[in-house]
């Protein structure tokens, strides 16, 4: 019988990042509040030229080269991203025209030409929703091939709350027939609702209130008529266009900490319940690892805590539990719920089953749709280094994305698993990047640097289009 999963993975991390320790100090904070707290080590930093279609497009030609993948073989492209460079044309359609263009010689000319591209956006669940489509797909016919990439940039305002979790980058996989590393199983919990808690939304200034801030600064004349009449006359292609308001993109969101954390709770347990109904599991029995989404390093092992507490309660482990921190019966909740939460017995379920996949987190950032992905490729890299087998073990995967929505799923790794993790390099590539201070990440982050830093990206943004008909569009190069 034919399974479906992924047999093949690649990545792409920016060349660049910021230290814990740098940053903490600079913004006046405890480093190890950072580094213990949220186990935040290093900032991946975006270079000049850099963005979600470079990311994509790196880790795809990674994919295909590391593998030896016939691209004229794939069906699809899929791409879950929140950093489209675009509002109409998929960021994947970027993405692919940079690795056809660079595979042209080895593969022949347009060999995507047959491939449906596309991209899926749900904050960071949108490379799980385009994972859970294209299986859905390859599995109507034993010859499909398809490529799922994540590739998400994470930005937030300088000395905001989320600024110390920031970080960038891109994974890809390909999906096909007897995989070689895990074979995902068909049932999947969801939980969806509808919820403020994370969101970039269209932001709208009026033209003429923004002149007359201009103009009060300058002690410029500010009546209607004044304005009326600069705007009217100006040549700027900004005042004089016909519209009253500006329309304003930002990469940062607007969002609520504590909020979505609360929402990630709810939508998780949700799914997870979701899941159980459609398979009798015992969660902490059966699934050997757990991968999550992580907006930061340790907040899979925050957030799984209280479905953790519900799992063991009719279990041995809750009695060992209760014997080292006293019963709940006995004690305030809350201050018991810190003590379960600290206790020898839940730091062992977390070494065991969550720690791997929090590694590759601690060194980037949040990847927002790519960090499920990066958690997955951490796991498989540090069991492969340390000679960890995960033969024919069940892995759990616990996706969040805010907005909201979570999706539950399961995989079981193969034996051949190693053979296509062996050269990924994970770990040696992200100690190969260059660190910058604290003040080259703050202009790079406010766009007042115009060149890339150092050597640059393989693959860049050259230019943007300019004239009437393709003003806007975006032209990338390889070096």
């Amino acid at each position: 019988m034919s399974t479906t999963g992924i047999d093949a993975i690649a990545f792409y991390v920016p060349q660049l990042y910021v230290s814990m320790d740098n940053l903490a100090e600079a913004r006046g904070i405890p480093a190890e509040k950072l580094k213990n707290g949220l186990g935040l080590q290093k900032m991946a930093v975006p270079n000049v030229g850099e963005d979600a279609a470079t990311f994509a497009a790196n880790a795809l030609l990674n994919l295909i080269t590391q593998n030896n993948i016939n691209p004229n073989e794939i069906g699809r492209v899929y791409l879950g991203t929140e950093s489209a460079v675009d509002g109409s044309k998929p960021t994947a359609t970027y993405a692919v025209e940079i690795v056809e263009n660079e595979l042209a010689k080895t593969y022949g000319e347009r060999s995507f030409k047959h491939c449906d591209a596309l991209d899926m956006t749900f904050a960071c669940v949108g490379a799980v929703d385009a994972l859970h489509n294209s299986i859905d797909w390859v599995k109507q016919d034993v010859n499909r091939k398809a490529v799922v990439i994540a590739s998400d940039l994470s930005k937030y305002d300088i000395n905001s709350t989320g600024e110390y979790t920031q970080g960038a980058g891109a994974v890809a996989v390909l999906i096909s027939h007897n995989p070689s590393i895990l074979e995902i199983n068909n049932v999947w919990g969801v939980a969806s609702k509808s919820e403020g808690d994370f969101f970039k939304p269209r932001r709208t200034y009026k033209k003429a209130e923004l002149l007359k801030a201009v103009f009060r600064e300058l002690n410029l004349d500010t009546s209607d008529e004044k304005i009326n009449e600069f705007m009217a006359s100006s040549d700027s292609e900004f005042w004089s266009d016909g519209s009253d308001i500006v329309e304003v993109f930002k990469e940062e969101p607007v969002f609520d900490g504590q909020f979505s954390n609360a929402c990630y709770n709810d939508r998780i347990t949700e799914a997870l319940n979701h899941f159980r109904e459609q398979k009798s599991i015992n969660f902490n029995n059966e699934w050997h690892k757990m991968v999550f989404h992580l907006p930061y390093a340790f907040h899979g092992r925050r957030i799984i805590f209280d479905n953790w507490l519900n799992w063991i309660k009719t279990s041995e482990i809750y009695n060992e539990l209760e014997n080292e921190i006293g019963r709940l019966e006995d004690s305030d909740k809350k201050e018991w719920s810190k003590k379960a939460y600290k206790s020898q017995l839940y730091s062992n379920f977390v070494n065991t089953k969550i720690a791997q996949g929090e590694i590759a987190s601690s060194e980037i950032g949040n990847m927002y749709t790519a960090s499920i992905f990066m958690s997955l490729l951490s796991l498989f890299s540090d069991s492969y280094n340390n000679n960890l087998d995960l033969s024919g073990k069940t892995i759990g995967f616990i996706a969040y994305g805010s907005g909201s929505k979570s999706k539950v799923f399961e995989g079981v790794m193969q034996e051949s698993w190693k053979s296509k993790v062996a050269s990924i390099k994970l770990f040696e590539t992200l100690d190969e990047r260059s660190s910058i201070d604290v003040n080259t990440y703050e202009n790079i982050h406010r766009s007042k640097i115009e060149t890339p830093i150092h050597n640059g990206s393989k693959i860049s943004l050259d230019f943007i289009e300019r004239e009437e008909t393709n003003y806007g569009l975006r032209r990338y190069s390889v070096k």
